[in-house]
């Protein structure tokens, strides 16, 4: 882990002024307010009582907002996965206050110094959050796995769960070092990488590239970069499952929403083998993109090239609402398979409206009016939302980084190259973490430079190095 942490008692590096410029309003009218209070004292319906399943949740530390609890098995055959999602159809009203407030929203937007809500925090922070220890309504999905992962049934339905304990990513990666796992996920570090396996024989396209964070330091901000743990790998794969069950369902009943990507275009590929070359990595040619870029070293400056270079082979995701004739692109070239939204409704709405395609098509039912009416709006709805935090999360590591750097110009760093031009290039330096443009005629791809840093702009919130 690489960090820089700036202290400061200054009240101004907060993040105000992000919401300002684009709109963001963590309150809620009060006529939400109040819909949302009544919910949480509305029966949750006739349902059966699963609290028996001894399910867990893995979150980030802290997190109130909790989607997903789980519970692995290890059968004489295979596997039986109970995934309990947060049930928010048991709480919005369609066509209701809350609902058409949700929709404006789209998602939870997160910003370091808190987040602006999808929900009330009445509710997903409370009624509806998998918090442990207390009865949720819930949608549970179970999978009858054979011995290498693949799913065999598949069940969706509502019902009563209580989760049993909140645990973090690095405590239960912690627990399966010292070899003493919670029983309830015990099995996941046989069939996590069993499932990875299979999204590399699917081709799935997985990009190794660090992750910015943003963490509060006492008065002020540190950004870091932290390896992907082994647990966060597995349980991605749990969510991804089911993702891939639900568009199944889906394509099968000819109706829902799908997440969309197509397939990187031969150009695309043919510019990454070129790359691949340049750098002298060994690519073979019946290796597929995603089988290479999940081979690579992540902890060498060229695999950090080719995976920036890889992101052109992921453009183009969408959704895709269908009713009655299934659209041409049902894939997912991330996923290497078609793939929907079903695992974070409280954060995410077309989660909602997804899981409730699934919960009527594998009941018997129609879908009521109100769900078909919704289907069409939501790409519209979820492309506006995701560009609008793709852009606010962009701002707040820009900011963060220039207050992390400010009064540092002209010293200098250790860089790596991700993708050069002619005149600049975007580099990363590793202490502390930041990516941004250097100046400099054909700076070397996927090699170790010195940068100076010749610009640190917090009021631009511009980044800028030039080769030393």
């Amino acid at each position: 882990m690489a960090s820089l942490v700036i202290r400061t008692g200054r009240a101004d590096l907060a993040f105000d002024d992000i919401r300002t410029e684009f709109g963001l309003r963590a309150s809620f009218p009060a006529a939400v307010l109040a819909e949302a209070e009544q919910a949480v004292s509305r029966s949750a319906g006739d349902r059966p009582d699963l609290t028996s399943i001894p399910l867990v949740t893995i979150d980030p530390p802290g997190a109130k907002d909790l989607d997903q609890a789980l519970c692995l098995e290890r059968t004489a055959s295979g596997f039986v996965v109970h995934y309990a999602i947060a049930d928010l159809g048991a709480f919005v009203t369609p066509g209701g206050a809350l609902d058409t407030e949700v929709r404006g929203r789209g998602q939870t937007i997160y910003l370091p110094d808190g987040n602006v809500p999808l929900h009330p925090t009445v509710l997903s922070e409370g009624a509806a959050s998998l918090l442990p220890g207390v009865v949720r309504p819930a949608v549970l999905w179970t999978f009858t796995c054979s011995a290498d992962g693949v799913p065999e049934s598949v069940e969706v339905r509502r019902a009563l769960v209580r989760s049993q304990a909140q645990f973090d990513y690095a405590s239960v990666q912690e627990s399966f070092d010292a070899g003493t796992p919670h029983p309830s996920v015990a099995a996941l570090a046989e069939f996590g990488p069993l499932r990875r396996a299979l999204a590399r024989e699917r081709g799935a396209i997985e990009l190794q590239l660090p992750e910015q964070e943003i963490e509060p330091d006492g008065s002020g901000w540190k950004l870091v970069t932290r390896p992907r743990a082994q647990v966060d790998a597995w349980n991605a794969e749990i969510s991804l499952m089911t993702g891939m069950a639900a568009a199944s369902i889906m394509l099968q009943a000819r109706v829902g929403i799908l997440r969309t990507l197509p397939n990187p275009d031969a150009a695309a590929v043919s510019a990454l083998r070129k790359s691949a070359s340049a750098l002298q990595v060994p690519w073979p040619s019946d290796l597929s993109p995603g089988a290479f870029l999940a081979g690579l070293d992540a902890t060498r400056p060229e695999s950090l090239a080719l995976f920036t270079d890889a992101t052109r082979l992921l453009r183009g995701a969408g959704y895709s609402a269908f009713n009655g004739q299934v659209p041409e692109l049902v894939t997912h070239a991330g996923v290497a398979a078609p793939y929907t939204h079903v695992t974070a409704p409280l954060r995410r709405l077309v989660d909602r409206f997804a899981t409730e395609v699934c919960l009527a098509v594998t009941a018997g039912q129609e879908l009521p009016s109100w769900l078909a009416e919704a289907l069409p709006q939501l790409p519209s709805l979820m492309g506006a939302s995701d560009s609008l935090a793709a852009k606010v999360e962009r701002a707040s590591l820009d900011q963060v980084e220039a207050w992390v750097l400010a009064g540092r110009v002209g010293q200098e760093f250790d860089a790596v190259v991700l993708r050069a031009g002619d005149q600049e290039a975007e580099v990363f330096v590793s202490a502390p973490p930041v990516l941004a443009k250097c100046s400099g005629r054909q700076l070397p791809e996927g090699e170790r430079i010195r940068v100076r840093l010749a610009e640190a702009d917090p009021v631009e919130r511009r980044v800028r190095f030039e080769r030393a």
